[in-house]
């Protein structure tokens, strides 16, 4: 099925709508609020057997997968349906007046978060689901009061109209009000370039490439309101291998990273693209090992030729750069549409002289970078760019050891593991998925978790109001169950 691209008079008629809807929207109980999101996660699931066998079709991705997805994202919806309900999050603060205070008297100030307006979601290459048109940026906007306009994907646009169909009928159901949600279609830069410009839109959250996110980042900087871009673009993910573990546990730390590397044929953003080690007997072991593990896995269907095609051009310019050489690939042959999964190893020195091998290989390869010693290992983690994770290998004792290089690790990722591997995402409250550029433009949020939320709110503090014309959440009578500062003593109402 094809779709035609949205015209500029469209995208300009949506937003309107979207800033109109949001004038009420943002007013909404948060009961109300989760009732809808409820709703979306229903009509998701109401979609039955079509929604899956869409997304397999213009994916290639199993149906477990798909199914899996599923979950996650009908899971986001009662998971943000509870926090808005709740009320909790927006972080109400009250300081009441003391009008008698010397020298000056205090004033009655009360501060929480408010919703930032209209959220433009650019939907996902790789997640159909759970980063795209429901998705997390889609579902958290929402939750937080924002109206939001989804970009459809081109790889998977008729699995995004199927759910965008599904909000429609949440919408309808809940008696939400029109314009609430916006879907259209768009394989031009120039429909994403109009909704990124558009006045009425307040913020961007978009998943996909260093290129993508970096031109949407510029492009609302250079605008008269520049605007925040939430963009999760590139992450090589490095996994640290301390000495002593390494020797002790080669073989089976090289089937764990195998298995993790080649996972959904490498297309997820924390793929373990770096592995890094001192050189010795275990790490001689632990690369015999790996290569006899990738050499088992099999080439993959890619997500669309596009994907496949750049792997292949990344691939093998890295595996073309000065002193890499490959370790092993898999023994299955790859046609156009397949990544073949590969792991290559490259000296430290090497690796620290040339910054393409820095640089993200979005598919199922990894590059072991040896080193001579323990201080090389360091200089090598302290040059590398900002990421999602970082895994340390390690038992207890080498942690305590090497406290330094955990230090420098919290400078460089948002997430740190130890003893696991960089792919799987828990979905909950502490959950951090962000990190340094060029993991992403702004490390301080989350795109997972209940704290996405806050990306699309901003405080307000409201100074001297008469409680009946304060937001509920702030009045005195309000008896939810908020955290509150009243005369400088924390206390539950």
């Amino acid at each position: 099925m094809k779709y035609t691209d949205a015209t500029i008079d469209q995208v300009n008629a949506g937003m309107q709508e979207a800033h109109i809807a949001f004038l009420s929207y943002k007013n909404f109980s948060g009961t109300k609020k989760a009732g809808f999101l409820r709703a979306i996660a229903d009509e998701i699931e109401a979609l039955g057997v079509e929604l899956v066998t869409t997304a397999m079709r213009e994916t290639n991705l199993p149906e477990a997968r798909i199914i899996n997805e599923r979950g996650r994202t009908t899971g986001h919806c009662r998971m943000f349906a509870d926090l808005v309900e709740d009320g909790s999050w927006v972080e109400a603060r009250i300081d009441t007046a003391i009008p008698d205070r010397v020298p000056a008297p205090k004033p009655d100030i009360r501060k929480m978060l408010v919703p930032i307006g209209p959220v433009v979601v650019f939907g996902a290459a790789n997640f159909p689901l759970a980063y795209s048109t429901a998705g997390g940026d889609t579902i958290s906007a929402l939750a937080a009061g924002c109206t939001v306009i989804v970009k459809a994907h081109p790889a998977h646009a008729e699995t995004s109209t199927l759910i965008a169909g599904a909000i429609n009928k949440a919408i309808e159901k809940t008696g939400m009000p029109q314009g609430v949600f916006q879907h259209i279609h768009g394989a031009s830069f120039e429909v994403g370039q109009a909704l990124v410009k558009h006045p009425f839109t307040k913020a961007v959250g978009f998943t996909g490439s260093l290129a993508g996110g970096k031109a949407l980042f510029d492009l609302a900087n250079q605008r008269p309101e520049p605007i925040p871009v939430f963009a999760e673009m590139s992450s090589i993910n490095p996994v640290i291998l301390l000495p002593e573990t390494l020797s002790r546990d080669a073989e089976k730390t090289a089937t764990s990273l195998a298995g993790s590397i080649a996972l959904g044929v490498g297309q997820f953003c924390t793929n373990p693209g770096l592995i890094i080690a001192v050189e010795g007997e275990g790490l001689d072991r632990f690369r015999k090992a790996l290569s006899a593990e990738i050499q088992k896995a099999n080439s993959g269907t890619m997500l669309h030729l596009g994907i496949a095609d750049n792997y292949a051009k990344k691939l093998a310019n890295t595996l073309a750069q000065k002193g890499v050489k490959v370790e092993g690939q898999s023994s299955s042959e790859a046609n156009a549409s397949q990544g073949r999964p590969h792991v290559a190893s490259v000296s430290a020195e090497e690796f620290m002289k040339n910054p393409a091998l820095a640089e993200e290989v979005f598919g199922p390869f990894s590059l072991i970078v040896r080193c001579r010693t323990n201080d090389e290992l360091l200089s090598v983690v302290n040059r590398s760019h900002g990421q999602l994770t970082s895994t340390i290998i390690a038992d207890e004792a080498e942690l305590t050891k090497y406290a330094s290089l955990i230090n420098m690790l919290v400078e460089k990722a948002g997430r740190i593991v130890v003893n696991g591997v960089p792919t799987g995402v828990e979905v909950c409250a502490s959950m951090q998925h962000g990190g340094p550029y060029p993991a992403t433009t702004d490390s301080r949020f989350s795109a997972v978790g209940t704290d996405a939320i806050k990306r699309f709110a901003r405080p307000v503090a409201f100074q001297n109001f008469p409680d009946a014309v304060l937001p509920y959440e702030l009045q005195a009578l309000n008896p939810l169950k908020i955290w509150r500062l009243r005369d400088n003593e924390w206390g539950r109402i």
